[in-house]
C-alpha cells in the first residue's frame, strides 16, 4: 500500500511538474505555436529553445539513471521502444498530428493543460482530439503480432 501510494504521488507530481512546464513555456499558447511552425512568416524561435532544453533534460535523465539501472522505481521494467521501421503508417500519424498541430496550436499534453484552466478553445479541441483517438482504436489499429 505504501508503495502504490508513492507511486501515485509521484506520478501526480511530475505530471504537475510536466504541465507547469508546458505553461511556463508558452507551449499552451496556440499563437505562440502557431507562430513557432510559421517559419516563413512572422517566426518566433522561442520554442526551439524549450525544445533544446527538454532534449538535454531527456538525455542526461537517460544516461545517468535509465541506462545505469536494471529496472524503474516503480516498475518491473522500462518500457522502452524497440521500433525503428519507418513505414506509411508513421509516416501518415505523423502527417496528421502535423497539421493538427499547426492548425490548431495544441498536441496533446498541452491542450489538456490548457483543458484545465478553462481555454475556451481547448474546450473544442480535446473532445475531438479523444474522438480521433477512439476512431483510432476502433479502425486504425496495426494488426496483432505486427512491430506498430
Amino acid at each position: 500500500m505504501v508503495r502504490k501510494t508513492k507511486r501515485n504521488l509521484l506520478v501526480i507530481g511530475s505530471g504537475a511538474l510536466f504541465a507547469l512546464g508546458l505553461a511556463v513555456s508558452g507551449m499552451t499558447q496556440p499563437a505562440k505555436v502557431v507562430g513557432f511552425l510559421d517559419v516563413s512568416g512572422d517566426w518566433d524561435p522561442s520554442l526551439a529553445f524549450v525544445m533544446l532544453g527538454a532534449v538535454g533534460v531527456y538525455l542526461s535523465v537517460y544516461r545517468g539513471l535509465v541506462a545505469r539501472r536494471a529496472a524503474p522505481l516503480y516498475a518491473d521494467r522500462f518500457s522502452i521502444p524497440t521500433g525503428s521501421q519507418i513505414d506509411a503508417r508513421l509516416l501518415g500519424g505523423a502527417a496528421i498530428f502535423g497539421v493538427g498541430w499547426g492548425l490548431s496550436g495544441f498536441c496533446p499534453g498541452p491542450a489538456l493543460v490548457s483543458l484545465g484552466a478553462g481555454t475556451p478553445s481547448a474546450l473544442w479541441f480535446v473532445p475531438a482530439m479523444v474522438i480521433g483517438m477512439l476512431f483510432y482504436n476502433r479502425w486504425g489499429r496495426a494488426p496483432r503480432g505486427s512491430d506498430g
